[in-house]
Order: C-alpha cells, then structure tokens, then sequence
C-alpha cells in the first residue's frame, strides 16, 4: 500500500525507532554476556530462570536507553509535524483579528499532508485578501458612477422647487435620461452580481439570432451612424441555442462600447456557427486596445488610460456584462487584436453539433 506523506513519516519513524531498539537490545545484550563471562564466569555457572543483579543492571540500561531513543525520534518527529500546524494556527488567529497579510510556513514539504494543509490556508487568506480588496474597490466605483447623475437630479430638481428652472417638457426629459441612466447602471450591476454568484437565470432556446441580431442593429443603426460608423453584417442563417434576451443585451453593449471608443468607420457583426460552438463577433478599425490592458477589458469598472483621459461617459460595467452573459451561457468573452482595430468575441457551445 502506497502511504501519503504523514503517514509513510510516521510509519517510517517507528520502524526506525523499533529497528533501533531491538539493534540495542541485541548489540547490548552480546555485549553484556561476553563481558559477564569473561570477568565474573562464577555468576553464571549453574543455569536458572533468577536473574541476577548484572543481568537486572544489563536490562534497566537497555531500556532507559530505548526509551531515550524512543522519546528523543518522538520529539524530532512531532516538532517537524507542529512546525506547519502552529504556523497554521498562529495564521488564522491572525486573519481573525484582522490581519489578512498572514500567511502559514508550510516547513518540511516531505509531510506533504502538513504542506499541503499550510498551502490550502495561504490559498484561502490570499484569496480573502483578494475578495476584500475588490470589495472596497466595488464600493468606491459604484459610489463613484451613482454620484453623477444623482447629483444632477439633485439639482435639477433642487432648481425646479425654487422656480430657478422652468418646468418644461426639456426639463423633464433631462430628468428622465438621468433616471434611465440610473436604471441602466443598476441592470448591469444586477446581471453581473448574479452571475458571480451563480444565479443569473438563462432561458435557452433554439433561435433565429441572426433575426435578433439584425433588429438590434436597426435600433442602434442611427446613435452609430451618428458616430461615424457603419455596420457591416455578416450572419449565419442557422438557429443557434440561446437565450436570445441576454444576447440582445450583450450586443447591445458591444454596439455602446463601439459608439463610445471606436473610431470613424466600419464596424463588422458577424455570427458564426461552426465546429460547436456559436460565434458572435463585433469588430471596429481602431483605435485598439493597448496589449497589457487586453486581458483586464471584461473587468468591472476597469477602463484603459486612453477612454479615461478621453473624457468619454460610461460605467465600466458594459463589457463586464458581456462576459457575465458568456459565462452563463457555458462560453466565454475574448478581445482579439484585429489590425489597427479590436474584435469583441462571445461564443458559447451549441449542444447536439459537433464540437472541434
């Protein structure tokens, strides 16, 4: 039987302490007898079961000298074992009083069971740590985009009551866009809780997405053009498996992003099926997402230098819903260099088609 780090120490530590004794037993004990009979053969010259006081000295040496042995293998053993486990100890009374920079010593990484105990609890006080930071950054950044546009209604409001604003039909359409602006940012902050907690309801289906597709880029067709961009299309007539209201909604958010970032000129939506997987692709011309941005794109309230510097309005949260839609669709959100430009890629498999 193959025996795990712990156990094989253990098992070893008491062979060698049992292979010790008996070694010192015999060794002793032949040792004992040749000097006996050699300088007091008269105390050993008629046999008997009585033991005689050489032989009770022989014996009281021997094992005071097994048990030493015993106690000192003992002690070398459960120092290497309480090595991690204090550490251990010692890293949660940390991490309970606050202190998530603690971290456990994992010692003699032979106890692999004791290393791996100590590694699983730095694991676990990282990944707090982690959670921790995030949620603090989660709260500045919520706090930081609801600030906005309740300080507009505030004083838009403020301003109709003491008749500085006159109550018009403009006063109140500004008031709705920062009221719908609100709701906009609570819908994507709603979509992406829930899928990072597991509970974001999908409806799948089999769908005509490149219907979907097309009606939402005729909604969207006159905020683009307004922005200098043209959509170019490019779509798979077959249904594909989906819940065609998250889609919407994530194409939607892969046009806004389009509006607000990309440059002058074409923008190909495309959608795919092929080797099991479905496809949807929004590609721009420019100006790119710079390399070491690329991989932070999809995360909330994460914006590269060059959008903040623009000035440009926007969550943060448009992109985060795209890949919290992939996510719970099975699949995943990729940005992929394309030329001077970005492509924005969902895809998801589509059960019963053939998968690469």
């Amino acid at each position: 039987m193959r025996l795990a780090g712990l156990s094989r120490q253990i098992a070893l530590s008491m062979a060698t302490m049992a292979f010790c004794v008996t070694v010192l037993v015999v060794v002793t004990g032949f040792t004992f007898y040749y000097v006996a009979m050699t300088y007091w053969p008269v105390h050993f010259e008629s046999p008997g079961w009585k033991m005689t006081m050489p032989e009770w000295v022989w014996l009281i040496s021997s094992t005071v000298a097994g048990l030493a042995l015993s106690v000192v293998m003992g002690l070398r053993l459960a120092r290497r074992i309480l090595v991690p486990l204090n550490s251990v100890a010692e890293g949660i009374r940390r991490v309970a009083q606050g202190d998530l920079d603690a971290r456990a010593a994992a010692g003699d990484r032979s106890l692999r069971e004791a290393a791996a105990l100590a590694d699983d609890f730095n694991a676990l006080a990282s990944q707090l740590q982690r959670m921790t930071k995030e949620q603090a950054f989660w709260n500045a950044a919520i706090a930081h985009e609801l600030r906005t546009p309740v300080t507009v209604l505030r004083g838009r409001l403020q301003g109709l009551a003491e008749g500085v604003f006159t109550p018009d039909e403009n006063q109140f359409r500004r008031l709705l866009a920062q009221v719908e602006s609100l709701a906009h940012l609570i819908e994507d902050l709603r979509v992406v809780s829930l899928e990072e907690s597991g509970h974001l309801d999908i409806e799948m289906r089999d769908t005509d997405l490149a219907a979907e597709v097309r009606a939402v880029v005729e909604v969207f067709e006159d905020a683009l053009l307004a922005a200098g961009l043209q959509v170019v299309l490019d779509l798979d007539e077959r249904p594909a498996h989906c819940d065609p209201v998250r889609i919407r909604q994530a194409l939607l958010a892969l046009l806004d992003n389009a509006r607000r970032y990309a440059q002058p000129g074409l923008l190909q939506v495309q959608l795919s099926l092929a080797g099991g997987q479905c496809r949807l692709r929004v590609e721009d011309e420019g100006p790119g997402i710079p390399e070491d941005f690329a991989p932070h794109v999809f995360e909330a309230f994460r914006r590269a230098d060059a959008a903040r510097q623009s000035g440009k309005s926007g969550s943060g949260l448009g992109l985060a819903v795209v890949a919290a839609i992939a996510r719970a669709h099975g699949g995943e959100a990729r940005c992929i260099p394309a030329g001077g430009g970005s492509r924005f890629e969902l895809s998801w498999p589509q059960p019963g088609r053939p998968s690469p």
